[in-house]
């Protein structure tokens, strides 16, 4: 019999988990919805920038949030710099060339990494205190990423709905004729989109690099369930995204308490599959009638 405070705690870590999951998925499917094109080398790009952070703090002993910041930064140049250099030149192919570079582009990565840094397992080392509450231990590091994804995907709901440009994004994401209408410059649209994108995948990768260690296949770690989690809410929708990132989250953290980590991820897998029988737009698809 598991102790009820066991599954309380999973719970609680599963939501916890959620919120950076979801700022992974949010920005993947912001990406999406503008360009058309699923990024499959995203979480790649944050193993990158964790690697920056990782050797900023550790190597040149900078301070988390700054190596933080400049984790975001990279980010944004990786975005813009795969926008211009991959899907800029494919942008009209038939999706499977786009899904042929950013594929290639994953590898490309994970193989550079490797001829880099090796396969080590690199992490930052900083003493944060574990958090009791009512005979509950949460991972002050979890407490703080969570936090700070709440807050970044706020400021991004906040910049798509309250500014021209984000507006634009928007209006682009759900009707790619309202370009024209809205007055919007297409390939600024575009290189916003990207670096918006590039920036949560830099902030994501500050808020995990003080959870998990850093190596040349963490994208295979967390670039599945990302991308599953998109597929699930529905690629381009926001919020089917944010729903399906704690559904998923909390799915594994709880099967990894009543019976392991692998068997919480058969559990997931199952029932994405299951899901896209029942609703293959997502959860939040409207059903044709």
């Amino acid at each position: 019999m598991i102790d009820p405070i066991f599954l309380l705690e999973a719970a609680i870590n599963g939501v916890l988990l959620g919120g950076v999951l979801a700022l992974l998925a949010l920005g993947l499917n912001l990406i999406f919805g503008v360009l058309d094109v699923v990024w499959i080398a995203y979480v790649d790009l944050v193993m990158v920038c964790m690697y920056l952070v990782y050797f900023l703090v550790m190597g040149y002993g900078w301070p988390v949030w700054l190596g933080g910041l400049a984790g975001i930064g990279l980010g944004v140049l990786l975005g813009l710099a795969v926008h211009l250099l991959i899907i800029t030149p494919i942008l009209s192919s038939p999706p499977v060339n786009q899904l042929l570079a950013t594929g290639g582009l994953l590898f490309f990565i994970q193989s550079f990494a490797t001829f880099l840094w090796t396969t080590d397992h690199r992490s930052i080392r900083i003493n944060l205190p574990v958090v009791e509450v009512g005979g509950l231990f949460l991972s002050f590091a979890r407490l703080i990423a969570f936090a700070l994804s709440i807050v970044a995907m706020l400021g991004l709901w906040v910049f798509l709905s309250r500014t021209f440009i984000g507006t634009a994004i928007r209006a682009v994401a759900q009707d790619r004729g309202a370009m024209a209408l809205m007055g919007a410059d297409p390939q600024r649209i575009y290189l916003v989109t990207s670096g918006v994108g590039g920036a949560m995948a830099g902030l994501a990768a500050a808020l995990l690099s003080i959870q998990y260690s850093v190596h040349p296949y963490f994208g295979a770690a967390f670039g599945p369930i990302t991308f599953m989690v998109c597929v699930l809410g529905g690629l381009g929708n926001m919020l089917g995204a944010f729903i399906a990132s704690f559904v998923m989250s909390e799915i594994i953290s709880l099967g990894g308490v009543l019976w392991s980590t692998e068997m919480g991820y058969v559990i997931a897998f199952a029932l994405f599959i299951v899901m896209m029988f029942i609703r293959p737009g997502g959860i939040l698809a409207r059903r044709e009638r």
